[in-house]
């Protein structure tokens, strides 16, 4: 495949345009190339070309989940008369499952309420933390029916609450559920110019593996990291597939022994895996670098979310050498959520990017989906904005410009250190958008991408629009010439 006349991210100046030929699965070259026979070819029309990008946070099973269940949260459900609403118009007679609830809608649910407003179907919500369930009544019959309960249903004097914690694998086990289908995502993110992903949930295993195999044989495109369990260090990854870090998911309210972390931590550095460790308190960020710090950090160790971080612990990261992974769409997602929630002198912390950056710290970016939008632009806007849902804008010391932000998804998966550049031997993953990027700077928006390529092939075009027809600058032309020339 041939693109011809694009602005090549790796050049560093707008405006220069080169003809990059993609091979199998790597760009073979970079100048004033000429079609080869039979060769396809696409007219870039001066429009930028970039790196594919890649979401370094995402947990794919639950966010294609996510899409086959009920939205039971801020900004589509606000207050308990919409969530009311919401269930009783749900069709079926089956399961609900529901996600995205927050307690800012009608607080800490128990089953009673749930009975009182959807008794007659088993419905199960999920906080929008992820680590959280709340079942009615009905489902909570069918599942003890099944299995014994778990030791994270809750309970107190009026027998059970209907409030399950951090029991997704008991869940999928009483429910025999298979994995979902990931075909509808994998278009969704090509569509967005995603090239890769890092799936980040804590469980992955062996069984993930031959599920995320599986959905790349049938067409999920993304090629992906796997993070999880120490165990997958022996599982050998097909192709599309790679080895990813350590997830270690801190909860403040119960944090593990310390000790256990420790030698976890130094078990997953001997085998040359980091460790990812999720932190959105400030509680969970401390224990997480007196863990490190024990351990003793190695390259490619990296804090997910550092959702809250002052000053003195963006300091303890850099000196440990850390990287972090940081959901920048959370601001404009749930900022009006935060403002509400965490005490104002924490305001500037939350989900600090420019503070990092000037600090040495390594910073990438991921969506967290389904807990965040998959558009990786929306991230951008909000990295660059650092605006609410509300037109609130919160730590504006901590924004990026346009460039910064779109580098917080061009890193290396397996090397968040370095950035990824379109140049011959580099993978052929690749977004192509419909204008150069002076222009793509000012809207950051997913609709401007044109086509992308991952691992070589095209898995996403849209037609050639009216707007895409660009017309080539002088300094194009020059380019060209004096490149033949040459």
């Amino acid at each position: 495949m041939l693109i011809r006349n694009a602005e090549i991210w790796a050049t560093g100046a707008p405006g220069i345009c080169r003809d990059v030929r993609v091979g199998d699965t790597r760009i073979e070259a970079v100048g004033a190339l000429s079609p080869r026979p039979g060769e396809r070819v696409i007219d870039a029309r001066g429009a930028a070309l970039l790196p594919g990008l890649h979401d370094h946070h995402i947990h794919l099973a639950a966010t294609a989940a996510a899409r086959a269940s009920l939205d039971c949260g801020p900004p589509a459900v606000c207050d308990e008369s919409a969530l009311r609403q919401a269930l009783r118009r749900a069709g079926g007679s089956g399961w609900l499952r529901a996600t995205g609830y927050h307690e800012s809608v009608a607080g800490m649910l128990r089953r009673e309420d749930l009975d009182g407003w959807l008794p007659e179907r088993p419905l199960r919500i999920q906080h929008r933390s992820g680590r959280m369930w709340f079942l009615n009544s009905r489902a909570l019959d069918l599942l003890l029916e099944n299995a014994a309960p778990p030791s994270g249903l809750e309970r107190d004097a009026g027998g059970w609450t209907g409030r399950l914690f951090d029991e997704d694998a008991w869940l999928r086990r009483v429910l025999a559920g298979s994995p979902p289908d990931l075909t509808a995502l994998g278009r969704d993110l090509s569509r967005y110019g995603v090239t890769g992903v890092t799936d980040m949930s804590p469980n992955n295993n062996a069984e993930t593996v031959a599920w995320l195999a599986s959905a790349r044989q049938d067409g999920f495109a993304p090629q992906v990291v796997i993070a999880g369990t120490r165990e997958l260090a022996e599982v050998a990854m097909p192709p599309g597939l790679a080895l990813g870090p350590v997830k270690i998911h801190l909860h403040e309210a119960a944090l593990p022994d310390l000790d256990a972390q420790i030698a976890l931590a130094r078990r997953a550095h001997a085998q040359g895996r980091g460790l990812a460790i999720h932190c959105t308190t400030e509680v969970e960020l401390v224990f997480a670098l007196a863990l490190l710090r024990e351990a003793g950090p190695v390259r490619g160790d990296r804090i997910e979310h550092a959702g809250i971080a002052p000053d003195a612990l963006v300091a303890q990261i850099a000196e440990l050498g850390l990287q972090v992974v940081s959901q920048p769409a959370f601001i404009a997602e749930r900022g009006d959520q935060y403002r509400k929630g965490v005490a104002s002198e924490d305001w500037p912390h939350l989900y600090r990017l420019r503070a990092f950056r000037k600090a040495g710290v390594v910073l990438a970016a991921g969506s967290d989906a389904p807990y965040g939008t998959i558009d990786p632009w929306a991230a951008m806007r909000a990295a660059c904005t650092r605006r609410t849902r509300e037109g609130h804008v919160i730590g504006p010391a901590e924004s990026l410009d346009p460039e910064q932000a779109l580098d917080l998804f061009l890193a290396d998966p397996l090397d968040l250190a370095r950035q990824r550049r379109v140049e011959p031997g580099a993978a052929a993953d690749l977004c192509l958008l419909d204008r150069p990027w002076n222009e793509a700077r000012e809207q950051l928006d997913g609709a401007m991408v044109r086509a992308t390529i991952s691992a070589g092939r095209l898995v996403h075009e849209r037609p050639v629009l009216a707007h895409d027809s660009i017309d080539e600058p002088p300094v194009t032309r020059r380019a060209h010439a004096d490149t033949a020339a040459r």
